[in-house]
């Protein structure tokens, strides 16, 4: 069920590598939305970056549409996609996947934000700093590594402040800020749903003195739940589950070839014996890396599922 070394070098940004048409401008959302800083000041642990951002339009195309990726972000920022009609208060930050070498901003981040809003749910895409911010393949030591400073970690921290922070300015229910994320993301979910006591970075402001836990989690496909052991039953012990973790819905596809369904699996076993109330979701046939694409294939009918787990656990209601 692992990937070989070659293969993951293969699919090490996400899933199969096309042609690339490569663009030097640095992206950004759409009209009517603002990225907002996630630093007023200097960023934690800022690293120097080989030139600067820019985005990669992807020609292996998902559900007949190309896709795109951002890379080397340097300033994290984050984008509010408010409700289109009613709002029901809730608001979810969205973590696209990408191996923590890039972003899948649009596949896995403004199309999620899009379907969000129009469920009257706040969607809030971070786009957070890449590469090497989060467990990554090393292809120079062909190890996986973990960095020294989690950078995806505290950007991920501060906008789960920010947006609680900002709550009612934002008409956004404070008790009722969740995170979804996809592959890479998957993994940023699972690691503040289990880092959220004390931040990774030091106090800058009253806005870090402000909760930064989950209230709710949606891992989609997640990675990176297997590195650190030899055995493919074993969770990270960098993602130390507990009974305060919060409830959290999980989704993969057995066939899923980049990231294994062991993934998903330890974590889902981790969250069972915390007593953590989580909700299991496994196809057959999905592979990776779909978002919220339709296809021919039932997995890609998850956000009707993910809309129903909402309402079970009463974030949102008819």
């Amino acid at each position: 069920m692992r990937l070989s070394i070659k293969r993951l070098l293969f699919v090490i940004c996400i899933v199969i590598i096309g042609k690339l048409n490569a663009q030097t401008n640095v992206w950004q959302p759409s009209s009517g939305h603002t990225q907002i800083p996630l630093w007023t000041k200097n960023v934690p642990d800022a690293q120097p970056m080989v030139g600067s951002e820019f985005m990669r339009q992807r020609e292996n195309l998902v559900a007949n549409k190309p896709w795109t990726s951002v890379e080397r972000v340097s300033l994290p920022t984050m984008t509010i996609y408010s409700p289109n009609g009613k709002n029901t208060g809730a608001a979810v930050v969205v973590f696209p996947g990408g191996g923590y070498q890039c972003l899948a901003i649009d596949l896995e981040g403004s199309e999620i934000c899009e379907w969000l809003a129009s469920a009257g749910i706040t969607g809030i895409l971070l786009k957070y700093r890449v590469p090497h911010s989060g467990p990554y393949w090393d292809p120079q030591c062909n190890c996986h590594k973990d960095p020294i400073a989690p950078m995806a970690l505290e950007d991920a921290q501060r906008t789960l402040g920010l947006v609680r922070f900002h709550a009612r300015e934002w008409h956004i229910d404070p008790h009722k800020i969740g995170v979804i994320g996809f592959s890479a993301g998957g993994h940023l979910v699972a690691d503040i749903s289990t880092h959220f006591k004390k931040r990774v970075y030091p106090i800058i402001d009253s806005v870090d003195y402000t909760s930064c836990r989950p209230d709710f989690g949606m891992a989609i496909y997640p990675g990176h739940m297997l590195e650190k052991t030899t055995n493919e039953f074993d969770l990270n012990p960098t993602v130390p589950v507990s009974k305060d973790t919060p409830p959290m819905f999980l989704l993969q596809a057995v066939d899923d070839p980049v990231d294994a369904v062991q993934n998903s699996l330890v974590y889902f076993i981790a969250l069972k014996k915390a007593g953590v109330p989580v909700e299991y979701h496994l196809y057959a046939n999905g592979g990776h890396a779909f978002g919220l694409r339709k296809t021919n294939l039932p997995i890609t009918n998850w956000p009707q599922l993910a809309e129903t787990w909402l309402k079970t656990i009463g974030i949102i209601s008819d």
